[in-house]
């Protein structure tokens, strides 16, 4: 933080980079060191990953207690599985598609998967940043609200970055039908949101 206030305007890119490059290095350190069974390397990539691991959970189960039963076996998963990892990709999206596939094979075992297709989300009893707007948690419950098909797409794709080929590979799914599924979840919102008084 020191070398950002200090750093002048010109040096701002290459300051970042090295930045970067240093939060990068470490947290190959901590992978290394936890792929030799080293528990408190693997609690500071776990500290480094929960809040994105547990968002793809609450938003693809849109259930808290679930999304976090879902964020902690992912974890577990990871740990047991660490070994496997080899650095072809980044380690987050490596343990985000752990995390996808836990809620998957949660959804899969339910048999109330109708239920939770259909249900409201229930981010309302989730912590929200004080910062929080109203509009972002109507949002929120209309994400919560979509098709889980749909909703899972969007959750990848349109919150968490992920292209259609990653999406569909996470998924299970081609990448039209990642597409066709994004074009029906914006289109299911844009209509949630009117209904609330909402202006597109």
């Amino acid at each position: 933080m020191t070398a950002l206030l200090t750093a002048e305007p010109n040096d701002y890119s290459q300051t970042m980079a090295t930045l970067n490059t240093d939060a990068f290095t470490e947290e190959s350190v901590w992978i290394r060191r936890a792929q030799k069974s080293d528990s408190r390397a693997f609690e500071s990539l776990y500290k480094l990953h929960i809040g994105r691991v547990y968002g793809i959970c609450l938003r693809m189960t849109a259930n808290v207690s679930e999304a976090e039963d879902c964020a902690q076996e992912a974890f577990i998963q990871a740990w047991n599985k660490l070994d496997k990892f080899r650095g072809g990709s980044a380690f987050s999206t490596w343990l985000h598609r752990i995390a996808v596939n836990t809620v998957l094979g949660r959804i899969r075992k339910s048999q109330r998967e109708q239920d939770r297709i259909l249900a409201v989300a229930q981010l309302a009893d989730s912590p929200i940043d004080a910062g929080d707007s109203g509009e972002l948690r109507d949002l929120s419950d209309a994400v919560g609200k979509l098709p889980q098909g749909a909703r899972n797409v969007f959750v990848l794709h349109a919150i968490y970055g992920y292209s259609h080929d990653e999406t569909g590979a996470m998924l299970g799914i081609a990448a039209g039908t990642s597409k066709a599924q994004l074009h029906r979840a914006k289109r299911m919102l844009a209509q949630q949101l009117k209904q609330q008084g909402y202006r597109a």
